[in-house]
């Protein structure tokens, strides 16, 4: 019986997780649709782990890459606070982004947010500060989809989502580069991880947008 019940929630979690990202004919089809490009383009953080990129940062930032030499986005802004580490996620992803080869005048960094939404409402924000118009997410397929219900209700339909691609991130690896950054540049002194600042229905707010600072970047 537990058995039966196991395999009745994993199939639950799986059910939930593909209605909650995009598949990949789907990334692919947002792709396409993406051609005619982007001002600039949002790519939420991601934690430094232990003075390295992870996985999921490299995707991201490889990602950005592959947008912005193929001209589907003439910027790119790295967006996070310092959250769980000493080192605000979209200075330190701007370093990487730099060292990969994307030049160094279209990038930028975004360092208010500790979540998801704020990621891109900041961004959003900051973007449209400095005159930037077309803008797009660019992040994995489930992160993307997540946020498409607050991008177009809480900023604008016009909001464009380009889901990551794995085919073609996997197309690239050959000539993928693990740099070496200078993180330490990016160190904030006194810092206190957000679990010890913010209790869980805190936390829970803010991954929901209700925290949101609307007068940032104004």
């Amino acid at each position: 019986m537990k058995n039966i019940q196991c395999i009745y929630l994993c199939l639950v979690v799986v059910i939930l997780m593909n209605s909650c990202s995009y598949s990949s004919r789907q990334a692919t089809r947002l792709l396409k649709e993406s051609a005619q490009g982007y001002d600039i383009i949002v790519i939420p953080g991601v934690p430094l782990e232990n003075g390295k990129w992870s996985a999921y940062m490299k995707a991201r930032i490889y990602w950005s890459k592959y947008l912005y030499d193929r001209g589907i986005a003439k910027n790119v802004m790295y967006s996070g606070a310092a959250v769980y580490t000493p080192y605000p996620e979209g200075e330190i992803m701007a370093l990487y982004a730099e060292a990969i080869g994307i030049p160094k005048e279209h990038i930028f960094s975004e360092t208010k947010a500790e979540h998801s939404t704020e990621n891109l409402y900041y961004s959003y924000k900051k973007a449209k500060k400095l005159g930037f118009n077309k803008i797009a997410l660019a992040s994995d397929p489930f992160q993307t989809k997540s946020l498409r219900r607050f991008a177009y209700k809480i900023l604008s339909p016009d909001v464009g989502l380009i889901p990551i691609v794995y085919d073609t991130l996997e197309a690239m690896k050959p000539k993928m580069i693990d740099p070496e950054i200078n993180y330490q540049r990016a160190f904030v002194k006194n810092f206190v991880p957000l679990p010890e600042r913010e209790n869980f229905w805190k936390r829970l707010r803010g991954t929901r947008g209700l925290d949101i600072d609307t007068n940032a970047y104004k």
